[in-house]
C-alpha cells in the first residue's frame, strides 16, 4: 500500500493506494500516530484503495476515536466493494463517508 500525505495547517489528507489489510494496516496506524497531533480535520482519500480487511477497519476505528476528541474525520471516494464492507460491518453508521 502507498500512502500519499498532504498537510496544511490543521488539515491532513492521506490518500491510500492498494490494499489495506493485515500486512499494511500497521503502516497506516504508524502514519496516523505520527501525524495526528494538532490536526483538526482528517481526510482519507480511498479513490485508489482496492481492498480493506478487518485489520484496516480496526485502524479506521482507532483513527475515528482519536479524531472525535480533536476534530473530524471524513472518508471520500469509496468504491462499491469497500462501501459494501462498511455497510455489512456497520461502519457506514460510524464513519463519515462522502
Amino acid at each position: 500500500m502507498t500512502i500519499s500525505k498532504e498537510q496544511s495547517e490543521e488539515k491532513l489528507t492521506l490518500k491510500l493506494e492498494g490494499r489495506l489489510d493485515t500486512t499494511t494496516a500497521p503502516q497506516l496506524e504508524t502514519e496516523l500516530k505520527n501525524s495526528l497531533e494538532g490536526v483538526k480535520e482528517l481526510i482519507l482519500d480511498f479513490s485508489d484503495l482496492a481492498y480493506i480487511s478487518s485489520a484496516g477497519l480496526r485502524v479506521l476505528l482507532g483513527a475515528q476515536k482519536q479524531m472525535n476528541k480533536q476534530g473530524s474525520m471524513k472518508i471520500c471516494h469509496v468504491n462499491e466493494m469497500i462501501m459494501e464492507v462498511f455497510d455489512v460491518t456497520g461502519f457506514a453508521d460510524i464513519l463519515t463517508i462522502e
